[in-house]
């Protein structure tokens, strides 16, 4: 029979797997569409209501595109919505979160010397923040603000970044780069659902009624398409960070974030022109250069925050029971000898300045946390050390195994 550790590993790297390909689907059919529209061109002879046309070559076959920016004379028996690429990236997206950092809250959502939260609490912040940041989102693209897009674009970004620096000071370092990258992905998706697919399903209910459609449902739609356009990169970028932590583990993350999100405007215009055939906006790259650079300073620029001595926030019992089980002592010693060199608040081991994944194994506490990964990680598998660069002995790793099953035995 299987453990619960263990198909809870494969469940997450499932729903992993489930969500990256639905992100390819989806960032895919954007940028497709949105080069395609870009790059229509007006030609004589088309179809009364078109706009452009494009032809394509692919699959051994040429294909040809016409775009109606209202709807052609007769409207078509069949129409193909684009729409379950970002539901399910959406869908899945959420169900990782809920995997990782909800159930595995006290190792990689809370951070006790920022806010000592308690996992409800926690779980509670998350999920009410995507919520009212989607609420306060919209709220601003159903104002005046629509007849101003560039200033709707400037105040959504200073909303992102004071998001971004929020999250850094109550979350760990990993979650609040995960979270910022959560937060607009359902401003992204809810877009999708809530709005331009909404919009595009009453232009199409009003022609097949004989209707003249109030173009403002397309006007709309297209403001919410910029923002995914131009938030499509810095999203892919936050979702990868938690595997870095030269992006995540720093105060200064949410500058990162901020300089990110600049990044993937300044690409985006750079595609968005070529494709648009209105020119070649070169100095986007050296810009985007300058960010990165920059972005690379911040990753590892000295910290000014007052060193303080933290109170030592109470371990909670089912933590407690990790400490107090047989073996603890032996499997103490096999971590910090094998492991905390690596995984510790100021790393020792050449090469490495931050702990790998921000996990760190140096108190009693610390290792209660992360005990069922020192399980999977060292224990059950031999992903930790890294090609055994320690040499922990295959006994080291089955007094691992024998500490936490016996913990997960008693229940």
């Amino acid at each position: 029979m299987f453990e619960l550790a263990i198909m809870w590993e494969w469940a997450e790297f499932a729903v992993r797997w489930l969500h990256v390909i639905t992100a390819i689907a989806w960032i895919g059919s954007s940028f497709y569409f949105v080069a395609l529209d870009l790059g229509l061109r007006k030609v004589p002879h088309l179809p009364p209501g078109a706009h452009g046309e494009e032809w394509q070559v692919h699959g051994g076959g040429f294909y040809h595109i016409q775009k109606y920016l209202v709807a052609p004379e007769a409207m078509p028996e069949h129409l193909t919505w684009f729409k379950w690429e970002s539901y399910a990236t959406w869908l899945s997206g959420a169900a990782l979160l809920a995997i990782v950092y909800w159930a595995g809250a006290e190792l990689f959502l809370i951070d006790p010397e920022r806010a000592n939260l308690a996992p409800w609490q926690a779980i509670l912040i998350s999920a009410a923040s995507l919520t009212i940041g989607w609420l306060i989102y919209d709220a601003l693209c159903k104002s005046a603000l629509l007849e101003r897009p560039t200033l709707l674009m400037l105040i959504l970004f200073v909303a992102l970044v004071a998001m971004a620096w929020g999250y850094n000071q109550i979350f760990t370092g990993r979650a609040a780069m995960l979270h910022l990258g959560a937060f607009t992905a359902t401003i992204m998706s809810a877009n999708v659902f809530m709005v331009i697919i909404p919009n595009q399903k009453i232009v199409v209910a009003d022609l097949k009624a004989g209707r003249t459609p109030d173009p403002i449902y397309g006007k709309i739609a297209k403001v919410r398409s910029t923002h995914n356009n131009y938030l499509t990169l810095p999203v892919v970028f936050l979702m990868l960070s938690n595997h870095y932590p030269l992006a995540f583990a720093t105060d200064y993350n949410w500058l990162i974030a901020a300089l990110v999100f600049l990044l993937g405007v300044l690409i985006r215009h750079f595609f968005n022109t070529r494709h648009a055939r209105a020119g070649n906006p070169t100095w986007t790259w050296l810009a985007a250069g300058l960010a990165f650079i920059a972005i690379m300073w911040l990753s590892t620029a000295p910290m000014f925050r007052p060193v303080e001595e933290a109170e030592a926030a109470p371990i909670p019992a089912s933590q407690q029971a990790y400490l107090d089980a047989e073996g603890y002592e032996e499997v103490h010693t096999i971590v910090v000898g094998r492991c905390s060199m690596c995984h510790a608040r100021e790393p020792v081991w050449d090469g490495i300045r931050w702990a790998p994944n921000g996990v760190v194994l140096e108190t009693e506490a610390d290792i209660a946390r992360a005990a069922r990964e020192i399980y999977l990680q060292a224990g059950v598998t031999h992903a930790m050390p890294p090609a055994n660069i320690t040499r922990m002995t295959e006994e080291d790793r089955q007094r691992i195994v024998r500490w936490y099953r016996s913990v997960q035995a008693q229940g």
